[in-house]
């Protein structure tokens, strides 16, 4: 078997462990809603399980963690650049809004003069 052929079935299986999981959340609709949603858990969590198991699970385990850890290299801005940056980008786009509405009545305007319909 295989490479791929092992890594979709193994994904078919973690396919089938959520598809449980959802079967059971509508199957048992009487039940209590805090099991009902633990069955769901429990099958997204089976089904990562079984995803871990192939080699494209590992790779995305090793990346989600090499993500985090560039995350944490990362120099956040301060709460007083941020709402400065905000600020800046939200009167840009004011004054923007004010141009094009300026540009657009000018060309109306034109186009009206042209056509002699104003």
């Amino acid at each position: 078997m295989s490479e791929t052929t092992k890594n979709w079935a193994i994904f078919l299986a973690a396919g089938v462990c959520v598809a449980i999981g959802v079967f059971g959340f509508y199957r048992f609709a009487e039940s209590a809603m805090a099991l009902r949603i633990l069955m769901v858990l429990a099958g997204l969590l089976a089904g990562a399980g079984v995803a871990y198991v192939s080699a494209p699970g590992k790779e995305f385990v090793r990346f989600a963690k090499e993500s985090t850890d560039e995350g944490k290299k990362v120099a956040w801005p301060t709460r007083k650049e941020t709402v400065q940056m905000t600020l800046i980008v939200f009167a840009f786009a004011v004054v923007m809004a004010i141009f094009l509405f300026a540009v657009d009545t000018m060309i109306g305007y034109l186009i009206q003069w042209l056509t002699k319909r104003g």
